[in-house]
Order: structure tokens, then C-alpha cells, then sequence
């Protein structure tokens, strides 16, 4: 009895984990690569959940999901209504179970993975939201009020989606405004069809459209319209900026302007959202490579290194110049890309491309690095080791270094404050600007993150255009008459 006891204490140790395609299998396909839990599954693992009297998990969670509350809905096989009671914090559960670096948020909370593996609140948050897709039972929140006031958001990523929702919630007419000729930002163009389905993104944001915001697409603002006019000549009330940070990054080597020579952004916007990995069937071509080099540590060269293979590379190279314990992506990334085939070059960093003599990229030099002391990241600062250049024989090379904020909206806001490296300056707590009626959220703001601090900042900013229209049309004379 006591052993049978044991056993169970350690299963409870365990995470379910989540079935996957086999690494030779998913290499050949753009097929999402986990499947899944039944519900059986889903049912087991929320059994982990000890139901906590000061849950942490939740203080983890940028837009604040009642995990233990679903989590117990999900024990009692309640499953649609688990997943109405994501939906209360979170208008994009598909989403965030699937892309959120849940083990450094709410499952880094947890008390059980304190003893052992953590709950698996991200696989069972895409189960509960798959399940209420699956079952075409969607519940749209019942419109308030309307409010008589007039919002506009700019981009549709993550975070505008969120801060549309809220906004809509509360009663306002809401229109979101997105450059490109299909809504979700970066989960559209950036996040590759394996790792988040575009179905998925196309379902959520067809429901936070059903929720009363009117999408406006192929909208430039700063070209289509500018702040100003938007405010002052087409009757918005307040504005939320969440436009990403989307000017790739490059090293300043020799070499770059090659062709065969992609920024990660254009790779992923052709593969992604352009769909080039079925061409001719769809417009836009892709150059396949026999041999890619992807530079970079974070989800965004995992992703370009694992499209890479998928597209017929024999070879994939995964240049980062420090060690496998700095990389900043996340573990599961990591962890698919070694068991893809992907061969990491720790420690290394390109110095230069190399000519073919006709403009194309043949090869790309490389130096080797050892760790320094720690720099302002916190991460040891990579050195050079003298006398270590090496060079590989290449015809594709994919930089995946980053991005910075693009100006083409803010170059048209002189009164806007923005630091010095073109962010836009934003209230930490309500995303207000400098500029009276303009909040601001996301990657605009901080650079480069994660789709649920984005999403966070949406929350935020929609709680405070909440306060500051109350204070906008505060009535001085009914306040009077009130004392």
C-alpha cells in the first residue's frame, strides 16, 4: 500500500507530455509538430494542479488567466467552460498555449515544479481552446452599452488584439488598423505554420472580430492617415500604437548585400504569411538552399533554421557566438531543432560572407569565440580567439539578429517622445505617451519580447484609455453640482 502510494506521489512528479510528429516525419512537412492532448490526457495532467490558496502561477501571467479556476474545470471534464474562463483575461488561448514561454511565466509559479515538472498550463490552455473550436461551441461576450467613443488601434498583432477586445468589452467602437492585407502581426508573419497554425490565428481574430471591432487592412497609418488626423479629423477618442519593432538587424560585415543573403524578417514574411514553401501555387518563390547558415540564438533563427530544413536544405548551421546555455529561445525550440538535424555552431560568429564572383553568396568566414566577463545583458560577453578563422562553403545565409523600431508612423509624431534608439518612451503601467490621447504597448516600446508581454500591454492599455476618457469628458459642472 504504502509503495502503490509512492508510485502515485511520483506520477505526479511527471508533466504529460504531448505527442509529436517524429523528427524524420515533420522534417518533410509544415504540419504543426505536437498534436495535441485527448482529453484523457488534459484531464490527467490538470489532476497535478494542487489548487493553491495564493496561486504564484497566476502572478507569472502578463494578462492574468485564473489558472487554477480552469485548471479545476478541466478536472471535472467541464471543458467549455474551462475555456470561457480563459477567455475572461485572454482573447487569444489558441495562441498563447502554442507560442508563450510558459516556463519562464506562470509555470516558473508553480508549486508543484518545485518538487518535480511543473503543470503544464500552456498545453492544457490550447487544449481547453482547440476543444471549444472543435466542438463549434464559441460563446461571444455579450456587448455592453455602447459608450459613444470612438478608438483606434494600430497593428494587429498580439497586443492590438488584446487591447481591441478589452476595449470592445467595455463598449467603445473599435477599429483596428493593419498594414499588411492580413490580420495578427507577428503570429501571421513571423511564427512559422508548424509551430502555430495560420487557422489558429485566423480563428481568433475572426472572434475578437465578432466581438464588435471592425478590421481595416492594407492601412499604412503614417501613410493612409497620420496620429493627428485620426484624432482630430476622423472623430478617435484615443489611439493605441502596437506596431511591433520590424526593421531587421544586420552585423555591418562584408558581404551582407550579397545575393542568397536574407534577413530573417523577409525569410520568415515569404515563408509565412507570402506561403512561398508551396510555390507555384502561391505567388511568391523562395531560393531553397543545398547549404544555410542561420545567425542567431532566439526563436527567430530556430524558426528560419527549421523552415530551412523543411524546405530540402542538405545541410543547416545554427551560428551563435555563445554557448547553448545563453541562447535565449525557448528550450522546446532548441530541443525540436537538435532532433531536426540542425547542426549548432556554439561559440562562433561569421566575419564575413564570401563572393562567388557573380554577386551570389558561396561561403561565409567565421571566427571562434570563448566567454568573457558577464556584459549589461547578463549573459558573459563572447571574446575572439585569435588566429581561429574557418570558413564554410554556403549558398544561403540568414541573419536573425533581431529588430529595431521601424519610423515610418513615428517620423510623423514630432510631439511624440522617443528614446534614442527610436522606441517609443511609454508609461510602464498604463502605456501613455508624451502625446496627449496616444498610448502605447508591445515591441514599439520595449523591442523585441514575447507575444504575451505584448499582450500584457494591451491589457494595460486598455484599463488606462478606460480612465482617460473618463477623464477627458469629466463634466466640471456636474461635479460641482455633486458637492
Amino acid at each position: 500500500m504504502e509503495e502503490q502510494e509512492e508510485k502515485k506521489e511520483q506520477k505526479k512528479k511527471i508533466k504529460i507530455k504531448m505527442r509529436e510528429q517524429s523528427p524524420l516525419e515533420r522534417i518533410k512537412n509544415f504540419n504543426e509538430v505536437p498534436h495535441g492532448y485527448s482529453p484523457e490526457e488534459a484531464v490527467e495532467e490538470a489532476s497535478r494542479c494542487l489548487s493553491c490558496k495564493r496561486p504564484t502561477c497566476v502572478d507569472y501571467c502578463p494578462v492574468e488567466v485564473d489558472i487554477p479556476g480552469f485548471l479545476k474545470l478541466v478536472k471535472e471534464r467541464k471543458f467549455l467552460e474551462a475555456a470561457y474562463k480563459v477567455k475572461e483575461t485572454n482573447a487569444l488561448p489558441a495562441v498563447c498555449g502554442r507560442v508563450c514561454p510558459q516556463e519562464v511565466q506562470c509555470e516558473s509559479g508553480c508549486i508543484v515544479g518545485k518538487k518535480g515538472e511543473p503543470v503544464a498550463v500552456g498545453n492544457l490552455e490550447r487544449f481547453v481552446a482547440d476543444y471549444e473550436a472543435e466542438k463549434g461551441e464559441l460563446m461571444i461576450p455579450e456587448k455592453p452599452k455602447p459608450t459613444g467613443r470612438k478608438i483606434a488601434v494600430i497593428g494587429s498583432g498580439p497586443g492590438g488584439l488584446t487591447c481591441a477586445a478589452d476595449l470592445a468589452m467595455s463598449g467603445h467602437q473599435v477599429t483596428l488598423f493593419e498594414a499588411l492585407h492580413k490580420a495578427g502581426g507577428v503570429l501571421i508573419y513571423g511564427i512559422p505554420e508548424f509551430r502555430l497554425p495560420k487557422r489558429i490565428v485566423a480563428r481568433e481574430v475572426e472572434y475578437i472580430e465578432k466581438m464588435g471591432v471592425e478590421l481595416v487592412v492594407n492601412a499604412v497609418i503614417g501613410k493612409l492617415f497620420t496620429v493627428d488626423e485620426l484624432l482630430n479629423d476622423n472623430g478617435y477618442d484615443a489611439c493605441f500604437i502596437c506596431i511591433g519593432a520590424g526593421l531587421p538587424m544586420f552585423m555591418g560585415i562584408p558581404g551582407e548585400n550579397l545575393n542568397g543573403v536574407y534577413s530573417a524578417n523577409e525569410f520568415l514574411t515569404r515563408a509565412n504569411l507570402m506561403k512561398s514553401y508551396l510555390f507555384p501555387n502561391y505567388d511568391t518563390p523562395i531560393k531553397k538552399g543545398r547549404r544555410v547558415a542561420v545567425v542567431g540564438g532566439g526563436n527567430v533563427a530556430m524558426d528560419a533554421a527549421r523552415i530551412a530544413m523543411r524546405l530540402g536544405a542538405e545541410k543547416v548551421y545554427l551560428i551563435y557566438r555563445r554557448s547553448e546555455a545563453e541562447m535565449p529561445a525557448r528550450k522546446a525550440e532548441v530541443h525540436h531543432a537538435h532532433e531536426e538535424g540542425i547542426e549548432f555552431l556554439l561559440l562562433t560568429n561569421p566575419t564575413r560572407y564570401i563572393d562567388d564572383g557573380k554577386g551570389n553568396v558561396y561561403g561565409v568566414e567565421c571566427v571562434k569565440m570563448e566567454l568573457g566577463e558577464p556584459d549589461e545583458s547578463g549573459r558573459r560577453k563572447p571574446v575572439v580567439i585569435k588566429g581561429s578563422e574557418f570558413q564554410m562553403e554556403i549558398d544561403i545565409a540568414i541573419p536573425a539578429l533581431g529588430t529595431r523600431a521601424n519610423p515610418l508612423l513615428t517620423k510623423t509624431m514630432t510631439d511624440l517622445k522617443l528614446n534614442k534608439r527610436g522606441y517609443i518612451i511609454a508609461e510602464e503601467a498604463t502605456g501613455m505617451t508624451s502625446k496627449r490621447g496616444v498610448f502605447a504597448g508591445g515591441d514599439i516600446v520595449t523591442g523585441a519580447a514575447t507575444v504575451i508581454s505584448a499582450m500584457g500591454a494591451g491589457r494595460k492599455a486598455a484599463r488606462a484609455i478606460n480612465e482617460y476618457l473618463k477623464w477627458k469628458y469629466w463634466d466640471v459642472s456636474n461635479l460641482a453640482k455633486a458637492i
